[in-house]
């Protein structure tokens, strides 16, 4: 069984081929492209050789089969991924600015990719870890609350909660998602945040004041915080590291960070030191984004130590 399992949507990205082509105007889309946050995650961790599922879903169309493939080559458990013979699979469409920023249209409230239910017990057996995407609890709050019982399952079954906020504004219809939030929180080891993610969360205005006011939660172990170029900053309640970003060409930023998350939690299961883990989080984030499709980076075990190495 797996050791590593999340629930969220699994949906296609159709993407602009260059910068600054907002959505609204015609212009030319590449894609589709597998995507979501949650199945990026659980691919790389799948890439890097760990047992790896997914709860979701797709339709039962060409979309779907574009995620379900690849998923399954890449060794991710899709026994828990229902396809819905109704509706179809979810789409998100996404543009870049040259300013660093990007703008998603997400066409997924109706769609299999937020209808999956609680799995049974069984599933769990033998879990280490239990990841959380921020989006899939603001993509519909039914879904949300499926989420939330489904990690309450998977810790009755020995699982830790990794939990990455991946607040996106396209989403964030409810300011009442919050309380989803912080119920998660509640029950979150691992706490991958963004900068701004952090202040956010915790209402501080500096990032010494919210590491703090994080770790006031006693189940919390660990504290990735990711920014971006700059690297990342992993705390303990007794350590502060800091993990400097692998230089790369930068071809498309989008899944950088779930395949930080990813491989961060592929150390933690290595038994790697927080250094460690760090640089394996900060390869695969660089390795994913030298490449175009939020999927695509060529990450592997063997990729991702080459990184390491090379920068050491």
């Amino acid at each position: 069984m797996a050791a590593v399992w999340i629930m969220g949507e699994m949906i296609v990205e159709i993407m602009r081929t260059k910068e600054d082509v907002p959505l609204h105007q015609p212009g030319v889309f590449l894609g589709p492209f597998p995507s979501g946050a949650p199945a990026i995650f659980i691919d790389t961790v799948a890439r890097l050789g760990h047992r790896a599922g997914i709860i979701g879903g797709v339709g039962k169309d060409d979309f779907g089969r574009n995620l379900l493939d690849r998923m399954k080559a890449d060794g991710v458990d899709i026994t828990q991924v229902f396809e819905s013979e109704v509706c179809s699979t979810g789409v998100a469409f996404v543009t870049y600015f040259s300013d660093g920023s990007r703008q998603f249209i997400f066409h997924m409230g109706n769609t299999p990719a937020v209808e999956a239910k609680v799995p049974s017990e069984e599933v769990f057996e033998g879990i280490k870890y239990f990841h959380i995407m921020g989006c899939s609890l603001m993509a519909k709050r039914a879904f949300a609350k499926e989420i939330l019982k489904t990690m309450k399952m998977a810790i009755s079954k020995g699982a830790k909660v990794s939990f990455d906020p991946n607040i996106r504004k396209e989403l964030l219809t409810d300011e009442s998602v919050f309380e989803i939030v912080n119920e998660a929180l509640k029950h979150t080891n691992v706490f991958l945040p963004g900068v701004s993610e952090l202040l956010s969360i915790t209402g501080k205005k500096s990032v010494e004041e919210a590491v703090k006011a994080s770790f006031e939660n006693q189940n919390l172990e660990v504290l990735a915080l990711k920014d971006g170029s700059k690297g990342c900053d992993l705390y303990t309640r007794t350590e502060h590291i800091h993990v400097g970003a692998y230089p790369v060409e930068q071809v498309d930023a989008t899944g950088a960070g779930d395949c930080f998350d990813g491989a961060f939690i592929c150390g933690l299961l290595e038994g790697k030191s927080l250094k460690e883990a760090g640089q394996m989080a900060a390869s695969a984030g660089a390795l994913n984004a030298a490449a175009f499709g939020p999927m695509e980076g060529k990450i592997s075990r063997e990729t991702v130590q080459e990184m390491i190495d090379v920068d050491n």
